[in-house]
């Protein structure tokens, strides 16, 4: 009963734990940024603060591929702009229903505003009893 009306605000990772840079950081910062926060992944904000877009393992494996360096390209360079979003009152098993539909392993979450609220992953539902 309790996983039907779990909320994503409820389990998501917020304020400090937020991975987050900016548009102009190098891949290589942004590494370490992914690194800190341990989940896969950094949001990418403009200078207002505005998500525009996120950087995650899979993106560091394609830029490999290409053979770019990492100490000098900047995030928003390689970054993916279209990504998922959920709200932060929407159930976590509708944060489930998209990961897995879009087979992705995080979400931002976003605050009524339209600001960032959260990240939410597939292991923060699995430690739920989401999934």
């Amino acid at each position: 009963g309790r996983r039907l009306l779990l909320k994503v605000e409820h389990i998501m990772h917020a304020g400090e734990a937020i991975p987050q840079v900016n548009i102009g950081t190098t891949i290589s910062r942004a590494l370490l940024e992914i690194t800190a926060k341990k989940l896969g992944m950094t949001t990418v904000a403009d200078n207002n603060n505005i998500i525009c877009g996120v950087f995650t393992d899979g993106d560091l494996r394609r830029i490999l591929d290409k053979g770019l360096d990492i100490r000098t390209t900047t995030v928003s360079e390689v970054m993916t702009g279209t990504f998922k979003t959920i709200a932060g009152g929407s159930l976590a098993s509708e944060a489930a229903r998209i990961m897995q539909d879009n087979e992705i392993y995080s979400l931002v979450v976003l605050a009524q505003d339209h600001s960032l609220a959260g990240v939410i992953t597939m292991h923060d539902l699995l430690k739920a009893n989401v999934v």
